[in-house]
């Protein structure tokens, strides 16, 4: 799994992706908002950690811009901003989850697994067609095919 970080404190980001790559994951990191945004255009992430406070471009308009662009890749906003109407603002531009600093390193790894999880789940087949057969994934049913002679 490929994530990538992006945070403007070089001492978390480090943090952040050392974590990460402890935990198995592939880690690119950014420090600004400009360069976030390019690689999450350009490659491929699994998820995303964004910070909201970023220098050059911020962390909501890097991910509006992503999702004006189609890119629907899980984005969990990590900030220092604990108001509500901050939490409202990073949902409705399309985060998926929140965390606010402080926090605790291990709170972030569940999450990103969580989102990892529902990504990947949404990501299946709702049917599978095998001669003879169609499976519905939903519903849970299975019809058989009718052979013409």
């Amino acid at each position: 799994m490929r994530l990538l970080v992006i945070e403007d404190d070089p001492d978390l980001n480090r943090q952040l992706a050392t974590a990460l790559s402890d935990a198995g994951y592939v880690v690119d990191r950014a420090f600004d908002g400009e360069e976030g945004h390019y690689l999450g255009e350009i490659e491929p992430y699994d998820a995303v950690i964004l910070d909201i406070g970023l220098p050059k471009m911020d962390g909501i308009s890097v991910l509006e811009a992503w999702r004006r662009a189609g890119r629907a890749m899980p984005v969990l906003m990590l900030t220092a901003r604990d108001r509500w109407s901050d939490k409202v603002q990073g949902f409705d531009a399309g985060a998926d989850d929140y965390v606010a600093k402080p926090f605790h390193l291990e709170e972030v790894l569940a999450r990103i697994r969580a989102l990892l999880r529902r990504s990947r789940g949404t990501r299946r087949a709702s049917s599978i067609a095998v001669p003879f057969a169609s499976i519905r994934a939903r519903g849970g049913s299975v019809s058989r095919a009718i052979r013409s002679s």
